[in-house]
């Protein structure tokens, strides 16, 4: 059972700013744009927020290379995948019946039941590549 969560002036704005943003953003930088806009919310609240809305199934997270924790609201109401561009952050949310599958049956093959899974793929968007934008491995 989903827990409801009190509908804070803080969640209100961090959900807002979330939802203003196409891309992934981390919590640092949509702490300074709550801040830019004028609204006090604290760097911990938002820690905070995006991680209650993670849970709840409103936020995407994804990692970057570095390990850093992105956030971005979900667009479709289901659960998905996503293919990220290294070079721009450009994320497109992908479904993909033979993952879901696949990871069902391992996970049955091993005796496991319920499981979660996340999968990310990244790459160059064609955008970029044409440009000869590239992201180099740290």
């Amino acid at each position: 059972m989903a827990v409801r969560r009190r509908d804070t002036r803080q969640r209100s704005a961090v959900t807002a700013a979330l939802g203003a943003s196409a891309e992934f953003v981390s919590a640092q930088e949509l702490h300074a744009r709550l801040r830019q806009g004028g609204d006090p919310v604290g760097l911990a609240t938002v820690y905070r927020t995006v991680q209650q809305l993670v849970e709840d199934g409103e936020v995407d997270v994804l990692r970057t290379g570095e390990g850093e924790a992105v956030y971005r609201r979900c667009r479709s109401g289901h659960h998905h995948h996503h293919l990220v561009c290294r070079s721009c952050r450009r994320t497109v949310e992908i479904d993909s019946v033979a993952v879901e599958r696949w990871a069902h049956r391992i996970a049955e093959e091993n005796g496991f039941a319920d499981i979660d899974h996340v999968v990310e793929l990244s790459g160059t968007c064609a955008e970029c590549a044409a440009a000869g934008r590239r992201v180099v491995s740290s």
